[in-house]
């Protein structure tokens, strides 16, 4: 009984220790809700604790609630180093007056597919009024895949799926929708021969830059060029190792540096695509 109790209270710590709010002064980190409050501290709270110290500013990680709560925070400017996706990234630069400082390597690339054997589906107009099944915006991939239709009495209806790209394969495969957007890599390296071999390309999309991070106008060029380098060659690079691998693969060594131009004009993603943007 006593050791539950203990449990309890340990774990009360951790989530208001998450969820304190950062002082005026702090510069707070985040990343999208994509896991759970304990699981974003353990991911990013050593990162912040290592930048603190490294620019001589404390830093806070701040898990946000949900995405409506995270996108509502970044475009009211409430974050100064985020990582996240090259259209949210994309959109900061151009509204935010944010700086993208270091990215994950590789590019970032989609696949529109339907069934090999699916008669009636054979281009992006066969799609009009048809579920797709993607994971759910404002991830880049169906996001990617709304951009093909504009116009937006012709449309697919987007099915939003949990769970990653498998859930996204595993739910076309059930009949669940008439096509899926699968980001290549987990075409070309999770699905077997004869699982590629059930599908066709509907639409490949344009190569994007990796996730990165982008910091606010609240931090001086030193401190940006310090988590530049701490990142790509110093310490940091050890530090921010389980964030590459997680999201860039076991293969990835580390960030690389980037540059604004890289990320310009994919705010469009967003805007115009998705209501409030």
């Amino acid at each position: 009984m006593f050791k539950r109790l203990l449990k309890g209270f340990a774990l009360s710590g951790i989530l208001l220790f998450v969820t304190l709010p950062a002082h005026a002064a702090d510069l707070i980190l985040t990343s999208p809700p994509r896991e759970t409050a304990e699981a974003g501290q353990k991911l990013y709270g050593p990162l912040a604790e290592y930048l603190s110290g490294l620019i001589g500013t404390r830093v806070v990680y701040q898990h946000p609630r949900n995405w409506l709560n995270y996108q509502r925070e970044m475009r009211d400017n409430k974050y100064d180093i985020i990582f996240d996706g090259p259209h949210f990234i994309s959109w900061r630069i151009a509204h935010l007056k944010h700086d993208v400082l270091v990215k994950l390597p590789g590019q970032l690339e989609f696949l529109l597919v339907a069934g090999a054997d699916d008669k009636s589906t054979n281009s992006l107009d066969d799609l009009i009024g048809q579920r797709i099944c993607a994971i759910s915006p404002p991830n880049l991939s169906s996001l990617t895949a709304l951009d093909r239709f504009r116009n937006p009495v012709r449309q697919p209806v987007m099915t939003g799926i949990q769970g990653g790209m498998e859930k996204v394969h595993k739910a076309f495969v059930e009949g669940k929708c008439k096509a899926a957007v699968l980001r290549i890599d987990f075409y070309n390296k999770k699905l077997q021969q004869a699982e590629r071999d059930k599908l066709k390309i509907l639409f490949h999309s344009t190569p994007l830059p990796n996730q990165g991070i982008s910091v606010s106008q609240r931090l001086s060029a030193s401190a940006k060029n310090k988590i530049v380098q701490s990142l790509t060659f110093g310490d940091g690079a050890k530090l921010s190792d389980s964030i590459v691998k997680r999201f860039a693969g076991k293969q990835a060594k580390g960030f690389v540096p980037a540059k604004n131009d890289e990320y310009a004009g994919h705010n469009m993603f967003l805007e115009g695509i998705i209501f409030g943007w």
